[in-house]
């Protein structure tokens, strides 16, 4: 597409108005069965009914029509590990094992940048592949993993949100760095890449464990020396590595206390899993803006532990959605609903397909501080946006026949759906992503 050329896109549309939880079923959702969506300079000028907007569109607008298709807002994971691309699918560990046996040896690797930049190629086509338009990404501890994924995102124009690892202790010495070493690494690629095109730096210590309390305190330091970064990291995934922390940490009362100790609590912090978390901590998660990503699959696949998202919505905690590939076994955001769904079955709880449609979508965006660029079709907003393919297979073609609302058809795209659904992928009003 070219400059102030406006393009219009028929097809049923969907986008989230709201978490659920908080405003019902009712009024969570906005639908239109033949809808038209009108994109211009790369952002979302108007969306309606087709048939009230086509008389209005601009003299010669080309107008592209996708029959059985939804377009929704592109999808955005907020946590996933790039480096962690070529060990997805690796056997038989739970979280402590699995990191020395194969998370830390393919990490080791991205001190090349030539492999860091084969391997972030590769990383973000697999996400345009999945109709994952934003994502929030843990690199290496290495520098080089950083500038190779940003200088790749840079090229495709994503909104992505990353940082160096920053880890002195219980790893590898090959993995490790200094408090101060890597206060000044991470400084070096904040001023190179933070708020550089749609590229934000998020300060990544990579969890208590393996960063020593004078790391942590840097940490939280560069937060305070920069606007607007984030802070990414992991807690209470597992029980043993929260009983490692109690070890390391005796002084803190809790997991969540040992960060809330050094200051990296705030609108733009992250903090993947949080499987295991008492109500004080949810509250104190809500109290200071503070998200979890909610990582089903890798959960599952390591034997972690099942994730209360009713504790979370009782709390008013902000809640998005991650792959965490590559513990988490897909890039698909569908395939990773469909995980999530069985998390709550096993709970006795019923995820609501509305449900998981906001926390891929908007609810990843608020918790990313996002939701007034991206998460959504709002006028106004970042074009990022996904085709899903009704009939992208047999079985969902023949299923889809079967359906009689939105809502079940979101349900059984989120059970049956994988990468095959998405037809195309858009970024900012561009296409980056041909099915076909």
């Amino acid at each position: 597409m070219t400059q102030n050329t406006a393009i219009a896109y028929r097809a049923a549309m969907l986008d989230s108005l709201g978490d659920p939880a908080e405003i019902g079923l009712t009024d969570c959702i906005r639908y239109f069965e033949d809808g038209l969506m009108l994109v211009e300079n790369g952002k979302i000028s108007a969306l309606g009914n087709a048939p009230d907007l086509l008389p209005q569109l601009p003299q010669g607008c080309e107008i592209k029509h996708y029959p059985n298709a939804l377009i929704t807002p592109g999808f955005i994971d907020t946590h996933i590990h790039y480096p962690q691309t070529g060990m997805i699918a690796s056997y038989g560990e739970q979280l402590l094992d699995w990191l020395e046996n194969y998370t830390f040896p393919a990490e080791q690797q991205f001190a090349d940048r030539q492999h860091a930049d084969e391997v972030a190629d590769i990383f973000l086509t697999e996400l345009l592949r999945n109709g994952t338009t934003t994502a929030l990404v843990f690199g290496t501890v290495h520098p080089e993993s950083v500038d190779a994924l940003f200088s790749k995102a840079e090229q495709r124009n994503l909104r992505m949100i990353a940082g160096k690892v920053m880890m002195d202790r219980n790893a590898p010495e090959a993995l490790t760095d200094t408090p101060r070493g890597s206060y000044e690494e991470s400084k070096a690629l904040i001023e190179r890449w933070h708020g550089k095109g749609r590229l934000h730096y998020a300060v990544t210590p990579r969890f208590a464990p393996t960063s020593s309390a004078e790391q942590l305190d840097l940490a939280g330091q560069l937060l305070k020396e920069y606007d607007g970064l984030y802070m990414h990291t992991h807690l209470s995934e597992n029980r043993s590595e929260i009983e490692w922390v109690k070890e390391l940490f005796p002084q803190q009362n809790g997991y969540l206390d040992v960060y809330d100790h050094h200051q990296l609590l705030g609108e733009r912090s992250v903090f993947a899993h949080g499987v295991y978390l008492c109500d004080e901590e949810c509250a104190r998660l809500s109290e200071t803006g503070s998200a979890i990503a909610f990582c089903p699959t890798s959960n599952l696949f390591l034997g972690s532990g099942l994730f209360n998202l009713p504790q979370t919505e009782q709390h008013r905690v902000k809640v998005g959605l991650g792959t965490d590939v590559g513990a988490g076994t897909s890039f698909s955001i569908l395939q990773t609903l469909n995980e999530a769904y069985k998390v709550m079955q096993l709970q006795g709880v019923r995820l609501h397909p509305y449900k998981s449609f906001y926390l891929a979508t908007l609810g990843g965006a608020r918790a990313l501080q996002l939701d007034h660029q991206i998460g959504n079709l709002e006028p106004g907003s970042e074009a990022d946006f996904v085709v899903l393919d009704y009939q992208a297979t047999p079985l969902l073609s023949y299923r889809m026949a079967q359906t009689r609302s939105i809502e079940e058809r979101l349900f059984v795209m989120m059970t049956l759906g994988d990468d095959r659904m998405i037809k195309h992928t858009f970024v900012m009003g561009e296409p980056v992503y041909n099915r076909d």
